[in-house]
């Protein structure tokens, strides 16, 4: 059975088309989420060592990433009320760290908490949108 190169070529391109459009769609894949992230980790994980400098001088640009990631258009499995109402919430919520912080009377242990805190809402959006994209893969 002779199978010519073109028909080949056309049915690896079928398969990785298919492959892709059945794939399912990670956080990751939004890069405001990947630059939000990128921050975050680079101030949050020192303040769990008690080195709050990262936040103290980068809180600016938390605030300023979360409000590029909300104004960006997420991939269609995570454009879903619930997703868009927390990063909302993780919005104002940068915003308002990086006021605490730039008021210059918070305490530390306030500086770590509300940090906590946005950490913490940054992980309910990367949850959902893992749960999401796995929805959209069945």
């Amino acid at each position: 059975m002779k199978i010519s190169l073109l028909k080949i070529v056309v049915l690896i391109s079928a398969l990785l088309v298919g492959a892709r459009a059945g794939a399912e769609t990670k956080p990751g894949s939004w890069a405001e989420l990947k630059a939000y992230h990128g921050v975050m980790s680079s101030t949050f994980h020192p303040a769990e060592e008690g080195k709050l400098e990262p936040i103290k001088t980068r809180s600016a640009e938390l605030a300023a990433a979360a409000k590029a990631w909300l104004k960006s258009t997420p991939p269609a499995e995570f454009n879903k009320p619930a997703i868009l109402a927390k990063l909302k919430l993780l919005d104002v919520e940068s915003a308002a760290l990086d006021k605490l912080i730039k008021r210059g009377k918070a305490t530390d242990t306030e500086i770590t908490a509300t940090l906590t805190k946005v950490h913490d809402r940054f992980h309910e959006i990367v949850g959902a949108c893992a749960d999401e994209g796995k929805a959209a893969k069945k």
